[in-house]
Protein backbone atom coordinates (compact mmCIF):
# COMPACT_ATOMS: atom_id res chain seq x y z
CA UNK A 1 0.00 0.00 0.00
CA UNK A 2 1.30 3.33 -1.03
CA UNK A 3 0.79 6.19 1.71
CA UNK A 4 1.03 9.82 0.90
CA UNK A 5 2.45 11.51 3.95
CA UNK A 6 5.84 13.31 5.31
CA UNK A 7 6.85 10.33 7.44
CA UNK A 8 5.91 7.68 4.26
CA UNK A 9 4.99 4.14 5.14
CA UNK A 10 4.58 5.41 9.14
CA UNK A 11 1.66 6.99 7.72
CA UNK A 12 -1.81 5.59 8.88
CA UNK A 13 -3.50 4.68 6.06
CA UNK A 14 -6.54 4.33 8.49
CA UNK A 15 -6.58 8.03 8.92
CA UNK A 16 -6.51 8.41 5.17
CA UNK A 17 -8.88 11.10 3.77
CA UNK A 18 -9.03 9.49 0.37
CA UNK A 19 -7.46 5.37 -0.33
CA UNK A 20 -7.43 3.48 -3.44
CA UNK A 21 -7.63 -0.42 -3.12
CA UNK A 22 -6.40 -2.80 -5.82
CA UNK A 23 -7.92 -0.17 -7.78
CA UNK A 24 -8.57 -1.13 -12.37
CA UNK A 25 -9.84 0.79 -14.96
CA UNK A 26 -10.71 -0.17 -18.14
CA UNK A 27 -11.87 1.09 -21.25
CA UNK A 28 -13.71 -0.63 -24.01
CA UNK A 29 -13.93 -4.34 -24.52
CA UNK A 30 -12.66 -7.56 -25.61
CA UNK A 31 -9.64 -6.30 -28.20
CA UNK A 32 -10.09 -2.72 -28.22
CA UNK A 33 -9.78 -2.77 -24.11
CA UNK A 34 -7.66 -0.62 -22.53
CA UNK A 35 -6.09 -0.95 -18.79
CA UNK A 36 -5.62 3.16 -17.88
CA UNK A 37 -5.09 2.07 -13.99
CA UNK A 38 -3.87 -1.85 -13.32
CA UNK A 39 -4.11 -2.54 -9.37
CA UNK A 40 -3.34 1.13 -7.80
CA UNK A 41 -3.27 0.77 -4.08
CA UNK A 42 -2.70 4.24 -2.73
CA UNK A 43 -3.84 6.64 0.40
CA UNK A 44 -3.64 10.43 1.14
CA UNK A 45 -3.22 11.19 4.69
CA UNK A 46 -4.71 14.39 6.02
CA UNK A 47 -2.53 17.75 5.73
CA UNK A 48 -0.51 16.28 2.63
CA UNK A 49 -0.07 17.52 -0.79
CA UNK A 50 0.62 14.88 -3.51
CA UNK A 51 1.52 15.74 -7.39
CA UNK A 52 0.62 12.39 -9.50
CA UNK A 53 3.39 12.31 -12.59
CA UNK A 54 4.00 10.10 -15.46
CA UNK A 55 3.99 9.87 -19.61
CA UNK A 56 0.97 10.69 -21.18
CA UNK A 57 -1.34 7.66 -21.13
CA UNK A 58 -0.01 6.39 -17.98
CA UNK A 59 -2.90 6.92 -16.14
CA UNK A 60 -2.95 10.35 -13.90
CA UNK A 61 -5.92 11.77 -14.73
CA UNK A 62 -7.67 8.51 -14.08
CA UNK A 63 -6.50 8.55 -10.95
CA UNK A 64 -7.57 11.62 -9.86
CA UNK A 65 -11.56 10.71 -11.35
CA UNK A 66 -11.37 7.20 -10.26
CA UNK A 67 -10.10 9.07 -6.89
CA UNK A 68 -12.80 11.85 -6.68
CA UNK A 69 -15.80 9.27 -8.14
CA UNK A 70 -16.04 10.86 -11.16
CA UNK A 71 -15.71 7.57 -12.75
CA UNK A 72 -16.41 4.00 -11.83
CA UNK A 73 -13.96 1.92 -11.52
CA UNK A 74 -13.80 -1.49 -12.98
CA UNK A 75 -12.20 -3.22 -10.06
CA UNK A 76 -10.91 -2.73 -6.53
CA UNK A 77 -12.24 0.20 -3.79
CA UNK A 78 -12.53 3.57 -3.22
CA UNK A 79 -12.89 4.99 0.52
CA UNK A 80 -13.69 8.42 1.42
CA UNK A 81 -13.06 9.45 5.00
CA UNK A 82 -13.03 6.30 5.60
CA UNK A 83 -16.79 5.74 3.76
CA UNK A 84 -16.51 3.04 0.45
CA UNK A 85 -17.67 4.79 -2.61
CA UNK A 86 -16.98 1.99 -4.94
CA UNK A 87 -20.90 1.77 -5.75
CA UNK A 88 -22.29 4.34 -4.31
CA UNK A 89 -25.30 5.97 -6.49
CA UNK A 90 -24.96 8.74 -8.91
CA UNK A 91 -27.18 10.59 -5.86
CA UNK A 92 -24.66 10.16 -3.10
CA UNK A 93 -21.77 10.80 -4.52
CA UNK A 94 -22.72 13.83 -6.02
CA UNK A 95 -23.96 14.66 -2.33
CA UNK A 96 -20.35 13.83 -1.24
CA UNK A 97 -18.36 15.68 -3.68
CA UNK A 98 -20.34 18.85 -2.99
CA UNK A 99 -19.64 18.32 0.71
CA UNK A 100 -16.23 16.71 1.26
CA UNK A 101 -14.11 17.00 -2.35
CA UNK A 102 -13.36 20.71 -4.47
CA UNK A 103 -12.13 20.58 -7.88
CA UNK A 104 -9.48 22.53 -9.62
CA UNK A 105 -9.26 22.10 -13.13
CA UNK A 106 -6.43 24.08 -15.74
CA UNK A 107 -9.66 25.81 -17.76
CA UNK A 108 -11.11 27.36 -14.39
CA UNK A 109 -14.51 26.29 -15.44
CA UNK A 110 -16.06 29.73 -14.19
CA UNK A 111 -19.15 31.10 -15.29
CA UNK A 112 -18.45 34.21 -17.66
CA UNK A 113 -21.70 36.21 -17.00
CA UNK A 114 -21.32 35.71 -13.11
CA UNK A 115 -19.18 37.93 -10.78
CA UNK A 116 -16.02 36.31 -9.01
CA UNK A 117 -18.27 36.81 -5.54
CA UNK A 118 -21.16 34.67 -7.07
CA UNK A 119 -18.69 32.21 -8.84
CA UNK A 120 -17.46 31.08 -5.73
CA UNK A 121 -20.87 31.25 -4.17
CA UNK A 122 -22.21 28.71 -6.53
CA UNK A 123 -21.36 25.65 -4.73
CA UNK A 124 -22.73 27.01 -1.72
CA UNK A 125 -26.00 27.06 -3.61
CA UNK A 126 -25.47 24.05 -5.06
CA UNK A 127 -25.43 22.10 -2.01
CA UNK A 128 -28.95 24.09 -0.69
CA UNK A 129 -26.54 25.58 1.99
CA UNK A 130 -27.02 29.16 3.44
CA UNK A 131 -24.64 31.38 1.21
CA UNK A 132 -23.07 33.96 3.30
CA UNK A 133 -21.58 36.96 1.82
CA UNK A 134 -18.56 36.73 4.80
CA UNK A 135 -17.86 33.43 4.44
CA UNK A 136 -18.05 34.17 0.26
CA UNK A 137 -15.60 37.05 0.70
CA UNK A 138 -13.61 35.44 3.53
CA UNK A 139 -12.28 33.30 0.51
CA UNK A 140 -11.80 36.06 -1.62
CA UNK A 141 -9.48 37.92 0.89
CA UNK A 142 -7.77 34.25 1.16
CA UNK A 143 -6.41 34.41 -2.23
CA UNK A 144 -5.97 37.67 -2.42
CA UNK A 145 -8.78 38.87 -4.41
CA UNK A 146 -10.66 40.70 -1.61
CA UNK A 147 -10.47 43.79 -4.18
CA UNK A 148 -11.99 41.82 -7.11
CA UNK A 149 -15.42 40.71 -5.86
CA UNK A 150 -17.52 41.98 -8.50
CA UNK A 151 -14.90 41.88 -11.26
CA UNK A 152 -16.32 39.13 -14.15
CA UNK A 153 -13.59 36.22 -15.43
CA UNK A 154 -12.87 38.45 -18.96
CA UNK A 155 -11.55 41.36 -16.38
CA UNK A 156 -9.21 39.36 -14.60
CA UNK A 157 -6.35 37.53 -15.52
CA UNK A 158 -5.23 34.15 -16.02
CA UNK A 159 -3.76 33.76 -12.18
CA UNK A 160 -6.79 35.47 -11.12
CA UNK A 161 -9.05 33.58 -12.37
CA UNK A 162 -7.62 29.91 -11.35
CA UNK A 163 -7.21 32.02 -7.65
CA UNK A 164 -10.70 32.45 -8.06
CA UNK A 165 -11.14 28.54 -8.91
CA UNK A 166 -9.04 27.82 -6.11
CA UNK A 167 -11.86 29.83 -3.53
CA UNK A 168 -14.71 28.60 -5.45
CA UNK A 169 -13.31 25.14 -4.52
CA UNK A 170 -12.40 25.81 -1.04
CA UNK A 171 -15.23 27.56 0.22
CA UNK A 172 -17.20 24.75 1.38
CA UNK A 173 -14.16 23.41 3.02
CA UNK A 174 -13.94 20.10 1.45
CA UNK A 175 -11.62 16.88 3.04
CA UNK A 176 -9.58 17.21 -0.07
CA UNK A 177 -8.95 19.24 -2.65
CA UNK A 178 -8.22 17.75 -6.54
CA UNK A 179 -6.00 19.65 -9.22
CA UNK A 180 -5.65 18.90 -12.47
CA UNK A 181 -2.95 20.32 -14.30
CA UNK A 182 -3.74 23.58 -12.60
CA UNK A 183 -0.67 25.87 -13.74
CA UNK A 184 -1.11 24.30 -16.93
CA UNK A 185 -3.02 27.99 -18.47
CA UNK A 186 -0.58 29.82 -16.61
CA UNK A 187 2.32 31.71 -16.82
CA UNK A 188 5.49 31.17 -14.82
CA UNK A 189 4.58 34.18 -12.16
CA UNK A 190 1.08 32.99 -11.86
CA UNK A 191 1.99 29.58 -11.68
CA UNK A 192 4.22 30.17 -9.14
CA UNK A 193 1.87 32.43 -6.91
CA UNK A 194 -1.07 29.61 -7.37
CA UNK A 195 1.69 27.05 -5.63
CA UNK A 196 2.34 29.03 -2.69
CA UNK A 197 -1.38 29.28 -2.19
CA UNK A 198 -1.81 26.08 -2.41
CA UNK A 199 1.17 25.56 -0.07
CA UNK A 200 -0.53 27.55 2.54
CA UNK A 201 -3.47 25.47 2.42
CA UNK A 202 -2.19 22.35 3.50
CA UNK A 203 0.30 24.43 5.47
CA UNK A 204 -2.01 26.15 7.20
CA UNK A 205 -5.01 24.54 7.00
CA UNK A 206 -4.29 21.06 7.01
CA UNK A 207 -6.05 20.79 3.57
CA UNK A 208 -5.12 17.19 1.42
CA UNK A 209 -4.62 18.20 -2.32
CA UNK A 210 -4.08 15.99 -4.81
CA UNK A 211 -2.56 17.20 -7.89
CA UNK A 212 -1.91 16.41 -11.43
CA UNK A 213 0.68 17.92 -13.08
CA UNK A 214 3.20 17.85 -16.10
CA UNK A 215 5.54 20.68 -14.54
CA UNK A 216 8.13 19.75 -12.80
CA UNK A 217 8.60 23.49 -10.58
CA UNK A 218 4.87 22.62 -9.37
CA UNK A 219 5.67 19.00 -8.33
CA UNK A 220 8.25 19.79 -6.58
CA UNK A 221 5.96 22.55 -4.38
CA UNK A 222 4.60 19.19 -3.25
CA UNK A 223 4.99 16.74 -0.27
CA UNK A 224 5.62 14.21 -2.39
CA UNK A 225 5.45 13.40 -6.13
CA UNK A 226 3.80 9.49 -7.37
CA UNK A 227 4.85 8.10 -10.85
CA UNK A 228 2.50 6.50 -12.69
CA UNK A 229 3.79 4.10 -15.51
CA UNK A 230 1.02 1.98 -17.68
CA UNK A 231 -1.30 2.97 -15.07
CA UNK A 232 0.73 1.37 -12.07
CA UNK A 233 2.28 3.28 -9.42
CA UNK A 234 6.09 3.05 -10.06
CA UNK A 235 7.70 4.89 -8.00
CA UNK A 236 7.48 8.29 -5.00
CA UNK A 237 9.61 10.67 -3.96
CA UNK A 238 9.22 12.14 -0.32
CA UNK A 239 12.19 15.01 -1.12
CA UNK A 240 11.01 16.35 -4.84
CA UNK A 241 12.97 18.71 -6.22
CA UNK A 242 12.54 20.27 -9.48
CA UNK A 243 15.82 18.70 -11.33
CA UNK A 244 14.96 15.29 -9.65
CA UNK A 245 11.65 15.39 -11.04
CA UNK A 246 12.67 16.45 -14.53
CA UNK A 247 15.15 13.73 -14.68
CA UNK A 248 12.59 11.01 -13.11
CA UNK A 249 10.10 12.25 -15.93
CA UNK A 250 12.57 12.29 -18.61
CA UNK A 251 13.57 8.29 -17.83
CA UNK A 252 9.84 7.37 -17.68
CA UNK A 253 8.87 9.22 -21.02
CA UNK A 254 12.01 7.53 -23.00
Amino acid sequence: MTETGPNGATDSVAAAVVELRGVTREYGSKQARVCALAGVDVAFSPGTWTAVMGPSGSGKSTLLHCAAGLEQVSGGQVFLLGEEITDASDNKLTELRRRSIGFVFQTFNLINSLSAEQNVALPLKLAGRTVAKKQVRAALAAVGLADRLRHRPAELSGGQQQRVAIARAMVTRPAVLFADEPTGALDSKSARNVMTLLRDLVSSDNQTIVMVTHDPAAAASADSVLYLSDGRIIDQDFRPTVHGVADRLARLER
